[in-house]
């Protein structure tokens, strides 16, 4: 089996772009989930147009599925080599075929990939603390360039690319996973505390305590505070019934889901001057709304 819940890639977020992507393949029925933005896009989406091919959904994704019917190699992993040859940018991928599950990274190893068991059974997930809710247990990375895949014989590893510098984005530290995860071969938690205690070094201010906007920033927050020696502080209340807000498409919806996700505890706040440690640099327009929040709460300075 596999699963996908990320928001869609490139293209809209519309039912028709939902993953995994089910097609029909020489060899039976494929899906596809796909986390990653592919760089060449367009001019492969007008070849394969030129070419013959129908697309179904608005996704990059989409464009591996008709790179592989396409191919005249003989077996599968040999049409998925020739497929990912072609495309460039960003991919952890995972296939599910008739007999056989697949996971493959691109060769920077741009977004994490890392491979588990439970039990007897093998799992490919993007974030190791996926294992740990299961009970599984964290083997290693899926490395940049590799492709692996699980089929009733057990475990294979290829990697069929040449190799290529390697290029890990910084925002799965920042931001975008779990602080349980390992990522890159490290622990999320303790990435987010040393760029916070750096971040003290780098830029010291007297304050009267440090606060995070949590959840994600919370540890950044603290390497901050043990850094610096100024008290760690919880100065915002988050409603964990509201996402991640650089999702929604407008900025009126951003906005909203802001004031609902944040309220600020104005006994801790009143008079203060605070360090707030922020992670939510997606967009930026967002802490505009977390610094009014702190200020009509009665913060002195930020």
């Amino acid at each position: 089996a596999i699963g996908h819940n990320r928001y869609s890639t490139t293209g809209s977020s519309r039912l028709m772009n939902v993953q995994p992507l089910l097609a029909a393949d020489r060899d039976g029925p494929v899906a596809i989930g796909h986390n990653g933005n592919l760089t060449n896009t367009q001019e492969l989406h007008e070849k394969l147009i030129k070419n013959g091919a129908i697309f179904q959904t608005t996704m990059d994704s989409e464009i591996i599925i008709h790179l592989i019917a396409m191919s005249k190699k003989e077996n599968f992993i040999e049409r998925l080599i020739e497929a990912l040859s072609k495309v460039l940018g960003a991919y952890c991928i995972v296939i599910l075929t008739k007999d056989m599950v697949i996971a493959a990274r691109d060769p920077h190893g741009f977004r994490p990939l890392c491979l588990g068991k439970v039990g007897s059974a093998w799992v490919g997930a993007s974030e190791s603390c996926a294992l740990d809710i299961v009970d599984g247990e964290y083997v290693r990375d899926i490395e940049p360039g590799e492709i692996v895949s699980i089929d009733k014989n057990g475990v294979h590893s290829l990697k069929p690319f040449k190799k290529q510098k390697k290029h890990f984005c910084i925002f799965e530290y920042i931001y975008f996973s779990r602080p349980d995860s390992i990522i890159f071969g490290e622990c999320v938690d303790k990435a987010r505390r040393k760029i916070g205690s750096t971040l003290a070094e780098e830029h010291p201010i007297e304050a009267d305590f440090v606060m995070p906007v949590p959840d994600s920033s919370n540890t950044a927050a603290l390497g901050y505070s043990r850094a610096s020696g100024i008290p760690f502080e919880i100065g915002l209340i988050r409603n964990h019934y509201i996402g991640r807000t650089f999702i929604h498409p407008s900025q009126v919806t951003r906005d909203a889901k802001v004031r609902i996700k944040f309220n600020p505890i104005r006994g801790v706040l009143e008079g203060k001057r605070v360090i707030v440690v922020e992670d939510s640099i997606v967009r930026g327009p967002t802490f505009k709304k977390i610094a009014r929040l702190l200020k009509n709460a009665g913060v002195k300075e930020i």
